[in-house]
Formats: C-alpha cells, structure tokens, sequence
C-alpha cells in the first residue's frame, strides 16, 4: 500500500487514480500509523513552498515523514512535493524544506521564456541505468512550476529538460528518496511507466 501524504496540498484524487489503474493500492491519509505501516509514501504538492511546510509543521507530518525516509522506506515527492525533500527555498521568502536532499529552489529568471514552466518538454536521463529509469525510453512529460530545483549533489540527478537555456532538474533519487518536478499522473504513457516503476522498486525495498 502507498500512502499518499494529504496535508491539504495537492493532487490526491488523480494520483490516487493513477496508481490503482496501474494495480497499486493508494490510500490517501495523515494517520502517522497508516504511513508507518505503508510500504512506501508519495508526498504530492500544488501550491507555495512556504505555504506547504507551515502545513507539514502544523500536523508534525514534517518530522513523521523525514523519520521514515532516513528509516529506509521509499518515498517518492512530486511536484512541489519534490522541492519540498530539499533543503530550502527562495520562493516568496526564505523557507527550510524538509533537508532530506541537499540544494535549493529558486525562481526561473525572467527572459524571452514563459513563467511558469507549463506543459509538456521532453525528459533527458542523466542516468539511464538508475533503476527508476533504467530501460524506458525518453519522452514528454507534463511540467507546471515556476520554481526549479538546484540539487547541490549532481550524483542525486536522474533527469532533466531543458528550459530556460538551461537544464533543469525533472527527476532526483538518492538511495530510497525519489523525486519527479513534473506531474506522472498527467504525463501520458511514459508518466505512468515512471510511477509504474517507483511501485515496482517499493515491491523489491518491501520483499528485501
């Protein structure tokens, strides 16, 4: 079973969906025992980064979800749920994330390009033998954000799209920590083969 953190932030209906089309059993929750229990968490986000941690801090889910990340278990952050596993932010002011990653999130500069980075763009594998990735093949995803993620470990970089005159960051993973700036739910074909493969890796971390 996947938890999917609800904080009162995000997509929880679609990507709940997602999952059980592709055989997972999503259960969407702020119970600390029900994401103990589970046998990974999904940590989703729409909305400010500021906004997003005062709710994590208010429930305590902040702490509940960084204990069972360093414990081991699989966690996978989308969106501005992925910019939340990092160490701070520069959006609407200087907020502290969640400090599982190391890096930063700051503001697409303003240029000739549209703010926000908005619709599909290609994703390029920085690791194309990293087991989320490893034998799919590059494609489009769906991208909504204004903010962008500058990992401080570049081993820590999966994926990337360019944007910008630049590449940013689309998917990051350290050992069980996983994360996808775009939205696999809402990405087609190669979205659901992404989050296929995070269920996959949760399977392999729980029969370990």
């Amino acid at each position: 079973m996947i938890a999917i953190v609800d904080y009162g932030m995000g997509n929880l209906h679609s990507v709940s969906k997602a999952i059980e089309r592709l055989g997972g059993e999503a259960a969407v929750t702020s119970d600390r025992v029900e994401l103990s229990q589970a046998s990974a968490i999904l940590l989703p986000g729409v909305g400010a980064f500021g906004d997003a941690m005062a709710a994590l801090r208010e429930t305590g889910l902040d702490q509940v979800i960084v204990e069972l990340a360093r414990s081991g278990k699989p966690l996978l952050g989308i969106c501005l749920g992925m910019q939340l596993l990092f160490e701070e932010s520069e959006e609407h002011g200087a907020h502290k994330g969640l400090g599982l990653l190391p890096g930063k999130v700051v503001r697409f500069q303003e240029g000739t390009y549209k703010v926000p980075h908005m619709g599909w763009n290609r994703c390029s594998w920085k690791q194309p033998q990293h087991e989320l990735v490893a034998g799919i093949q590059e494609g489009h995803v769906y991208f909504v954000h204004s903010y962008h993620v500058l990992p401080s470990n570049q081993d820590d970089l999966v994926a990337v799209c360019e944007y910008a005159n630049q590449d940013v960051t689309a998917i990051v993973a350290r050992d069980s920590i996983y994360g996808m700036q775009f939205h696999p739910e809402k990405s087609g074909e190669l979205g659901l083969m992404l989050l296929q493969r995070f269920i996959e890796v949760t399977s392999a971390v729980k029969k370990a």
